[in-house]
């Protein structure tokens, strides 16, 4: 019969122990989370410096009403992007709903007219958003993918390049496994090579560097930078950050920015708002950095091995979804929120648990926890 692949797909998800459920939360904070009326030390929050909460916003319009280039471009848009304009040392800025579209839909702006595709290559860290891998796909230019922060290899990728127009994409730090991008050798390729650097700060923006200002705060800023609000900000939206050029550029072709909705006013001020907090927040930087500090301690101590990061991101690495899931189920008891993550998110045989750690968390939070993994595993 029609359409009955939907049918087959969930049962072969189901089969694997691929299966994603949403889950309605009732409430959450850097801390804590409820679901269903109880409540669990939450492990699994991407609010970093603890700094979600209430915002109030009197008098602002809770809807743009149209697009950016038709009546939706308002005076709080305009002073969100000069803000991090200052902030980070870039020309210009352009705002989105989502980073998934600001990642995705640069991408596939850039590189829109045949005769510019045809000279041009996307090199990728093949550890990337999905959001950068979907812009690159639906790009026209040629999509190349280098291993992990390997830079001999995506050295030899741009040699064998003989691309008019080459840009190298990473992030900042990587969502799932935490670690962070060789910033300094990636600026050095780029030059050897005439390229361009684009990088997703969506982990790193508020957590990394002098003031939080992750990757720009060093002297060789990337081309293109993406700053997203939904993580140490706390709020929602995302920041396209680049030259002049590139951003009319931009205005001009970029789909997603010209055919929605401008991003609400509300989450605009919002973001405003929690942008003084986080450049403010060196405080609540110094007590994430002893959490990551004491919770990879207590790890070492009963010999619970973690993949390599000095970010809030530590994974635990457990191989089959199998297993990760059923640790989750085992940690809920305990009342322990944390998130199983399993393929196709991360690559085959490497699902694990993945622990988000906060500057809310209390040290007791984080002995509990690590007390807890280590009856689990």
């Amino acid at each position: 019969m029609a359409f009955d692949f939907i049918e087959h797909s969930i049962e072969q998800r189901r089969t694997k122990s691929l299966l994603r459920r949403r889950i309605c939360i009732q409430s959450s904070d850097a801390r804590y989370i409820n679901v269903d009326s109880k409540r669990y030390l939450n492990f699994a929050s991407n609010d970093y410096l603890g700094l979600g909460g209430p915002v109030l916003a009197n008098d602002v319009l809770s809807g743009s009403r149209s697009s950016s280039l038709v009546t939706g471009y308002l005076d709080v848009h305009k002073k969100l992007e000069h803000a991090l304009c200052q902030l980070l040392g870039y020309d210009d800025a352009m705002l989105f709903s989502s980073g998934f579209s600001a990642n995705s839909s640069v991408l596939k702006a850039l590189f829109n007219e045949q005769s510019v595709a045809k000279d041009s290559a996307i090199f990728q860290d093949k550890l990337n958003h999905a959001s950068l891998i979907d812009g690159a796909l639906h790009s026209d230019a040629r999509h190349i993918r280098f291993n992990h922060n390997d830079m001999n290899h995506l050295r030899a990728r741009l040699e064998k390049s003989n691309a008019l127009n080459k840009l190298i994409v990473s992030e900042g730090v990587f969502s799932m496994d935490g670690d962070s991008a060789p910033l300094a050798q990636l600026h050095a390729l780029k030059q050897q090579h005439n390229a361009w650097l684009m990088i997703d700060d969506a982990h790193a923006f508020g957590i990394t560097g002098k003031q939080g200002l992750g990757s720009a705060q060093t002297q060789n800023k990337p081309d293109i930078l993406v700053i997203t609000f939904g993580k140490a900000m706390a709020c929602q939206g995302a920041a396209v950050l680049a030259s002049h050029d590139v951003i009319d550029y931009l205005v001009q072709v970029n789909r997603d920015y010209i055919y929605s909705t401008a991003m609400s006013p509300v989450m605009a001020h919002s973001a405003l708002q929690q942008l003084d907090k986080v450049i403010n927040a060196d405080d609540a930087r110094t007590q994430l950095q002893q959490n990551i500090a004491l919770f990879q301690q207590l790890c070492a101590n009963v010999n619970i091995p973690l993949l390599t990061s000095n970010t809030p991101i530590q994974p635990i690495v457990l191989g089959s979804a199998e297993n990760a899931l059923k640790a989750q189920r085992k940690l809920k008891e305990h009342n322990i929120w944390l998130t199983a993550i399993r393929p196709p998110t991360v690559p085959h045989n490497t699902a694990r648990l993945r622990v988000t750690l906060t500057a809310a968390h209390k040290s007791d939070d984080i002995h509990y926890l690590v007390q807890v993994l280590g009856e689990v595993l």
